[in-house]
Formats: structure tokens, sequence, C-alpha cells
């Protein structure tokens, strides 16, 4: 059998949105072929369809299956959130990218596609979204629910993100109803945009593009965290941080 390292992608940027999907086919064949015993597993998940989109709904519909949703129920909900809004996959891709271009355990675009429950848990939520949005508020509840149990990850529907998100780890992470989070932002693990229990209506916070927030950070109330800003590993924030 050929050596790992002659059978890894090597990581190069930066690569092109529309490009991806063939990179991904190319390192799962590329990983099939080094790995025989994941080849069945491989195909399944990425090889054995025609599209970004096709091989996300599969995959989240895997992973969110259980007694009273199957796979094949919660893939079509996938597909019709797809089909109605190709935002969504585009910030699916870009969260891919994230991933790809931030951490530097990431060695291929499909490692946190099939493996990171992160990316997982945040595509999961894109589509609870948009059933929110729908005015699908019971499923999108049960999404939200089933996310939670799997991943640990508690993301309100109604809450608003937007794309190149990176979840780093991802365990604990907690994001309220009301709280908006712009572009580019990394989150690390047992994070919680939260409420302080003093607000009803717009009570959690506001973070916007390209921050970071370190592990264990708590940032409550309806404060505004300014573009770029650095959120301290463990620190408590309850007033507005500037950019």
């Amino acid at each position: 059998m050929p050596s790992q390292a002659n059978n890894v992608v090597p990581k190069v940027f930066p690569v092109a949105a529309e490009s991806i999907w063939s990179r991904m086919r190319l390192e799962a064949a590329t990983s099939a072929a080094s790995e025989p015993v994941l080849a069945s597993f491989l195909n399944a998940t990425i090889l054995h369809h025609g599209s970004f989109a096709a091989a996300l709904s599969y995959r989240l519909a895997e992973k969110l299956a259980d007694a009273q949703m199957s796979s094949m129920l919660w893939r079509e909900v996938a597909t019709e959130a797809y089909t109605e809004d190709n935002a969504i996959v585009e910030a699916s891709i870009a969260d891919l990218t994230a991933y790809f271009e931030r951490d530097p355990a990431c060695r291929d675009y499909i490692q946190p596609f099939l493996y990171f429950k992160g990316f997982h848990a945040l595509q999961s939520y894109r589509v609870a979204h948009w059933l929110w949005e729908q005015g699908r508020y019971s499923l999108a509840l049960y999404l939200q629910s089933r996310m939670s149990e799997l991943w640990t990850i508690d993301i309100h529907p109604a809450a608003t993100i937007g794309q190149g998100i990176f979840l780093d780890h991802a365990h604990g992470i907690v994001i309220g109803e009301t709280a908006k989070v712009g572009d580019n932002v990394s989150m690390l693990h047992d994070v919680t945009l939260g409420g302080t229990g003093k607000d009803v209506d717009d009570r959690h916070p506001k973070v916007g593009n390209g921050v970071l927030i370190s592990a264990g950070a708590k940032v409550l109330g309806n404060i505004d965290i300014g573009d770029g800003a650095k959120i301290a590993a463990g620190s408590v924030v309850l007033e507005s941080v500037e950019a």
C-alpha cells in the first residue's frame, strides 16, 4: 500500500468556491484508494452525489435521523431548503472554506464535511433557520433539539448567523434567539452568546464581522461586539466592545 504521505492532497491557498466540490471528490477518491475499508462510506457520502448540496443533504440526514424522523425525511427537508434558497448552500461552502483556512488541524475539505460536529451543527442550524423563516416553527425547534442532543451545541433557529463561520471543537456552544453573528467569525468551545435575564425581547449579543471568541467566553446581553474584536478565553463580557 502506498505511504500516507503520497496520498494526501496538498493544502493549497486559495481555492475558488466553484472548484471546492471537484476538490472534495478528488480528496474522497484519494482517501478511498489509500484506505479501502472507508471506500463504501466515501462513495455513499461524497462520490455517489452529483453536487455539493446533494452530498450535504445526505450527510446531515444520516446524522440527524432518529426514531421519529428518518434520514429520508430529513434529506427531503434539507433539499427543499437548498432548492428554495441557494444562499444556504453558498454559506455552507463559505463555512467549509473557513474550517480549511483557519484550522491548522484541518488537512482537507472533506475532513470537516465528514467528521466535524461544529460544521454539522452549523449546517443543521442553517436548515432550521430557513424553516423558522418559513413559519415552520415546530420542525425548526425539533431540529434545534436534535442538534443539541447530538452535538451539545444549542443554536436557536431564530438567531441570525453570517457565512464563513468556524466553530472550533464546538462543544458547549450556546447562541440565543435574538443573537446576530456577522461573517467570518470564529468561536471556540464553550462559548455562550446569551442573555442576562434582565431583558425580555431583544436580549442577546450582536457580533460583528471577523470576530474571534475564545474558549469559555460568555458574552451576555444586548451588546455589540465590533468588527475584528478578539474576546479572550474565559472572559465574561457584559458591555459593548469597540471594533
